[in-house]
Order: structure tokens, then sequence, then C-alpha cells
């Protein structure tokens, strides 16, 4: 058997024995962001407005159903070629990337990813008909889906139950509550919204989580507040509310309870953040190398690649750099409903890695690059912008992170001190 063509780059995660449909996607994926998504990024950023263009060759390209299995008319691509695909959109645009994430989350945590929760038949049988539903609207129509999770309280974190709440009525659904940090405000045709289930008493439960598809038409569905922040400004993370919104049952985008089943089968579907994160790593990286052999487009062919302190600056962000990919690869490619305790811990660990490493390869950067790099015809102040967001992120913020690694090493399941 003849041997693949090398690719003719090196991917954001690295070299890989990839698949031949990940070869595909990758070289797919880096051709949008070379040729279209770099040139914007800027733009997005700078009037903190959504990047409607990158989404609509997303769209061309086939990529918003990446991750609807074949049989519902996507491309089928699993959790790991996800990832590697949204590390390199995140090497040429940090806001397209992290905001394809909530889209893609909410068809692989529909598909793939529910294809190994534990359900009933019933319950097998009502998600096999509804997220036809859903998965038809992205396939046939190109819909956005969005994925609010942050209330300002402890939910996100899964550590307490939502303070969006749905009851139940003939037909459907009445939500009520408030979302903030909403990635694709007012940019979706539909926000995948956790909510708790309102049973009429007094004691909100986390394992009642609902996750329930709002259309963006819903009456009682609004979208308000600033956005003005520190970095991924073109995600547009507003607040949404929801004042009495009905939904129908077909708007559930898993069973009851099942989300909760999901969440404790599946850790991996929060580590879906990072590739942004690597992405934007390896940007930082790209632009270091060629600023110093002043091969950047636009500025004087000016060299700075012969100081030694320059050359052990790009050395040290090399190292960190392929500890980061060589880490966030093994998580990826081991990632599995009800992993090991040590998968897990890996899994928290890179994590973690990606989401301060790339502030701190942003901080090597700029030191060594110099005071014109910060300028902001450049990209470097806005990758380090962006990349002082990651870890900031829940479900799993770097705090989060260490809290539950210490937590979970030093604790089995169901111990406690006396």
């Amino acid at each position: 058997m003849q041997a693949p063509a090398p690719l003719s780059f090196v991917p954001a995660v690295g070299e890989h024995a990839f698949t031949a449909k990940q070869r595909e996607l990758l070289t797919l994926a880096h051709e949008l962001g070379r040729d279209r998504f770099a040139a914007r990024a800027a733009r997005w950023d700078a009037e903190a407005s959504f990047p409607f263009e990158n989404y609509a060759d997303l769209r061309e390209a086939g990529l918003l159903r990446l991750c609807v299995p074949e049989a519902h008319g996507g491309l089928g691509a699993d959790y790991a070629t996800y990832m590697m695909v949204a590390a390199e959109i995140g090497r040429f645009c940090g806001t397209t990337a992290l905001t394809y994430n909530m889209h893609i989350c909410s068809t692989m945590w529909t598909g793939v990813l529910a294809d190994g929760i534990a359900m009933t038949e019933t319950q097998r049988a009502e998600h096999a008909h509804r997220r036809e539903l859903h998965f038809r609207r992205v396939v046939d129509q190109g819909a956005v889906y969005a994925q609010p999770f942050s209330e300002g309280s402890a939910a996100a974190a899964g550590r307490a139950p939502f303070g969006t709440t749905a009851r139940k009525v003939e037909g459907g659904w009445r939500i009520n509550g408030r979302k903030i940090f909403a990635s694709l405000a007012g940019a979706a045709d539909y926000y995948g919204v956790l909510c708790t289930e309102d049973k009429g008493d007094d004691k909100p439960d986390a394992r009642d989580t609902l996750y329930l598809a709002v259309p963006a038409t819903a009456e009682g569905f609004a979208v308000s507040g600033e956005w003005d922040p520190l970095g991924m400004r073109g995600t547009v993370s507003r607040n949404l509310t929801f004042n009495d919104v009905f939904v129908s049952d077909d708007e559930q985008l898993m069973p009851r309870g099942v989300y909760y089943k999901g969440a404790q089968t599946w850790p991996a579907m929060f580590f879906t953040l990072s590739p942004t994160y690597l992405g934007v790593a390896n940007a930082i990286y790209d632009f270091t190398v060629r600023y110093l052999r002043g091969e950047w487009p636009g500025e004087p062919p000016v060299k700075r690649r012969m100081y030694p302190t320059k050359q052990i600056a790009v050395a040290q962000m090399r190292i960190q750099l392929e500890q980061m990919r060589s880490l966030f690869l093994r998580a990826v490619l081991e990632a599995r409903p009800n992993p090991s305790k040590d998968e897990r811990m890996r899994l928290y660990a890179a994590h973690y890695t990606v989401m301060e490493g790339v502030n701190d390869l942003a901080r090597l950067a700029i030191r060594t690059c110099g005071g014109q790099s910060m300028m902001k015809h450049l990209p470097l102040e806005r990758l380090y912008r962006d990349s002082r967001c990651g870890a900031l992120m829940l479900p799993w913020t770097a705090e989060l992170v260490l809290d539950r690694m210490g937590r979970e090493t030093l604790y089995e399941a169901g111990e406690k001190d006396e």
C-alpha cells in the first residue's frame, strides 16, 4: 500500500498518523483559515462583531455539519477529528473557532457522545427521533446552534442546579431564566439551553437538568446587554432572557435526565474549548518565528534572529508548544465514555496546560519580539488578549481544574473525612 502524501503544513495539533478523513478535513480547515479567516480576524476584534462571513464559508464548505453522522447527511467526524479541525481553525481566528465549538457540540453531544450514554430503550428511541429534527436543520437549512451555559453561579461548573428553569406543560416546556456570556448571542438560529426542570417544589436538583433548543424567533426570548470585553470579542457573548418561552417536546436535545448522565459519563465533553486555544498558541509561535526572521507581510524585512536571547526564547516557546500539543493529542485520542481515573486526570492536566500555557507563550512572544510587535496592526496584541480568556471559561476554569485534580487525587469516590 502506498503511503499517503505528507501534508503541506504541520497541523496545530502537531504531526500524527492521521486518517484519510482527518487529512482531508485538516487541509480544508487550514486553507479556509489561511486564505479567508486570518485576514478578517482583526475586524471582528476591533468591532466586537460576529464573524458572519466566516460562518458563510463554513456553511459552504460543509463544516457546520462536521459532526452530524453520515447517515443523517453530515460528515460523520468523531470526537478526535473535531478537536483537530477546531485547533486548525483557531490558528487563524480564535473567535471563529470558539463560537464554532458551541455549534458543533450541539451536534456532537446529541450524536456520537449520546451514543455512549446509557439510556433506556424508550429514551433511545425518543432521542433518535428528536435528534433527526436538529440534524436536518443543520444539514438542510445550514442552521447554527449556540450553547449558553453561564448564569453567574456555580451551575455552569456542575456544582449547583441551573437557575434557568423549564416547567412541563401540554405539548412542551415553559422556560424562564437568564444566561450571561452567551456566545453567538443574536447570531444563532437556535440556543441549546441548559436548565433545571421545575417540578413544583423548592428542591431543584442538578440531576434534573434539561437540554432544550430555543428558536431565536421564540416569543419571550430576548438578547440584551453590551459586549466590550478584553479578548475573544467577536464571540458577541451577550445576555439571554427567557420570559415564559414555550418550546415543543421535540426541542429536547436530550431526553429527561440524560444530560446529567452524559456529564458523568463523558468528561471529555467539557474539553472542547481547549482546541481553540491550542490554535491560538500555534498562531503566537508562527508569528514570532516569521517576525524575527523579517518575513511578516507588510513589515520592513528586518531580521532579529541573530540575538542569542531571542533564539533562546524561541526555543523555550517551541518546547512549551510541543508539551501542549503532546498532552492535548494524547488526551483527545484516549477520550471515551467512563474513562479511567488516570485518563481523567490527564484530561484535566491537558486542559490546564493549554489554557494557561497559551498566555505564557504570548507573554514570551511579546517580550521577545519587542515593543513594535504590540502595535494593533499586527496580530500579536490581539492574540495576547485572546490568550488570557481561556483559563476563565466555564465549566473548567483553571482554578476549578486544579480543585478537581487535587480533590480527585486525594479522595476516591465516596470517601470523606471524619
